[in-house]
């Protein structure tokens, strides 16, 4: 009797023994792959995260030549608009702010790095508060931005103004050989009606730079704070 209960201890050792075995061997095989899950994931979100980082970078230097090519548009609104008053202008400057009157944009946006965070999945982003700013970035505010200045047809500059106001200043350009725009015969000739009719294009086109200034000025903030917030989270 005592040799078969120590049969059956040792028996039921061996089995334990076995069980345990193939239970932490199973475990930290589970382990491991999840681990190895885990830091491939970590992986693909650095890389994604470096992508959009980059990206929104050179959205910067965009933003950044638009907001300059803003001045000039301003500074053009407020050029022609002495000359509707026939204050004396700098004729240098004529055929510079003539080309920045009525200049249209197109929105250049670098969105590679959220296309390829949109395939993968959003989720792969563990940041939730970092995921939402980055979303709200790319689906509401870029998209908003191209809207605004490409497809709402008060900011269609050129179709808009430029007839308008070229019909009435342009018979006192003065040109050189080569038919460049060298200057402007003032006064101009215009009535009151007139005047103020062209008077009334400068001002909206004024108001209109003014509000993509600040459109621009606010999408390089957000910009900005994105950029901070994804740089803290690579490390």
């Amino acid at each position: 009797m005592k040799l078969k209960n120590r049969l059956r201890f040792k028996n039921w050792r061996k089995y334990l023994f076995e069980f345990l075995s193939v239970f932490f061997a199973v475990t930290f095989a589970f382990l491991l792959d999840r681990w190895n899950e885990n830091r491939k994931e970590r992986f693909t979100e650095k890389t994604i995260l470096t992508e959009i980082y980059n990206g929104l970078a050179r959205d910067s230097i965009d933003l950044d030549n638009d907001e300059k090519s803003i001045k000039y548009n301003i500074k053009a609104v407020d050029y022609f608009r002495k000359i509707v008053n026939n204050v004396e202008v700098d004729n240098d400057s004529l055929a510079t702010y003539y080309f920045y009157l009525t200049r249209d944009f197109v929105t250049i946006q670098n969105t590679s790095g959220y296309e390829t965070l949109k395939s993968i999945g959003l989720e792969i982003i563990k940041n939730d508060s970092l995921r939402r700013t980055i979303i709200d970035l790319y689906e509401v505010r870029y998209k908003l931005h191209k809207k605004f200045t490409e497809e709402y047809d008060e900011n269609k500059y050129m179709r808009n103004y430029f007839e308008k106001i070229n019909n009435s200043i342009s018979p006192n350009f003065i040109y050189d050989n080569r038919g460049n725009i060298i200057g402007i015969e003032q006064p101009l000739n215009l009535n009151k009606k007139e005047k103020n009719l062209i008077k009334s294009y400068l001002w909206k086109l004024q108001i209109n730079r003014l509000d993509r200034e600040s459109a621009i000025k606010g999408n390089k903030s957000k910009i900005g704070e994105i950029r901070k917030y994804i740089k803290e989270n690579l490390k």
